[in-house]
């Protein structure tokens, strides 16, 4: 994944599974995560 700085994701079931690895890995490139 590339730099993601300012860029907002809304992401739906986030709260395992896919969506929470998907949330958490574009956070760590510095997206802002609404969940």
């Amino acid at each position: 994944m590339t730099q993601l700085n300012g860029k907002v994701f809304i992401i739906t079931g986030s709260g395992d599974g896919i969506g929470r690895t998907t949330a958490q890995a574009a956070a760590q490139k510095g997206a802002h995560i609404i969940v």
